[in-house]
């Protein structure tokens, strides 16, 4: 707990208490490889790690990672990733060794415009059932799934919920991708089909978030804010159903026009 000042506007002052989020070096390493330190909420690890190789396409099913260690280091986290060399895209780590990413990043270690612009795969289409009421649900409902951010008040929260707007899965960080890479994790692990439902996310939406949810075969991708003309343009590609939230109790859908 951290004690602080509060200062209000009409110059009134008072003593706060806060309970401030924790954050810290996460560096994954795959088949004995360094490839990336990320800065993320030092918990529900394993789950990062997973949703994280998924998301960034390494390897095209949970089932390509055979091991995952998490060992607690002086200076941070190691997660150390055994995956299947058959099925996983090892070209995604050459040469890309030590790649550092902030808790705010999102295209971390792009090293080219055409690795930010990659091709995306197509996701199916949204289940029936989900309406914007369903997704106003969702969004309504998602404090409720945040303990942590109950607390501290500084932490993005990702959850997975069934077409009525029900949240079955939730997971938080103080980075907005680490919290959907921890998302994707916990649903591969829990084997839920990312197709079977839709995913609402407390921050704007960017290319990246749009990236890390087609590559996780994820139909509709709900956030607090509008996305970015480019997220939009590659969810469009990729046919994901775009949604914001508009108010408490309503949403707008960003429709895909119809192919010709």
């Amino acid at each position: 707990m951290t004690h602080g000042r509060l200062h209000g506007a009409t110059g009134a002052t008072g003593a706060v208490d806060w309970d401030l989020p924790d954050e810290a070096a996460v560096a994954f390493v795959y088949n004995g490889d360094p490839f990336a330190v990320m800065m993320a909420t030092p918990a529900d690890l394993e789950d990062f790690a997973l949703g994280f190789s998924l998301a960034e396409g390494i390897i095209p099913r949970a089932d390509a990672l055979l091991l995952t260690k998490v060992r607690q280091q002086p200076e941070g986290w190691e997660v150390c990733l055994a995956v299947d060399e058959d099925r996983a895209d090892l070209s995604r780590l050459a040469g890309r060794r030590g790649l550092e990413g902030r808790g705010g990043c999102g295209l971390c270690g792009v090293e080219s415009l055409a690795q930010a612009a990659r091709a995306l795969p197509r996701v199916p289409p949204v289940p029936p059932g989900v309406t914007p009421a369903a997704i106003a649900r969702a969004f309504q409902a998602l404090p409720e799934h945040q303990p942590l951010n109950a607390r501290t008040r500084s932490v993005h929260g990702a959850a997975f919920c069934d077409p009525q707007g029900r949240i079955l899965l939730a997971r938080e960080d103080v980075g907005r991708h680490s919290a959907l890479d921890k998302l994707i994790g916990a649903m591969a692990r829990a084997g839920l089909s990312a197709g079977s439902g839709f995913v609402v996310l407390t921050s704007r939406c960017g290319v990246e978030l749009v990236q890390k949810a087609a590559f996780a075969g994820v139909p509709l991708l709900a956030t607090l804010s509008a996305p970015t003309a480019l997220a939009l343009q590659a969810a469009q590609g990729a046919g994901l159903t775009l949604a914001a939230r508009a108010r408490p109790d309503g949403v707008v859908m960003f429709d895909i026009p119809p192919t010709r």
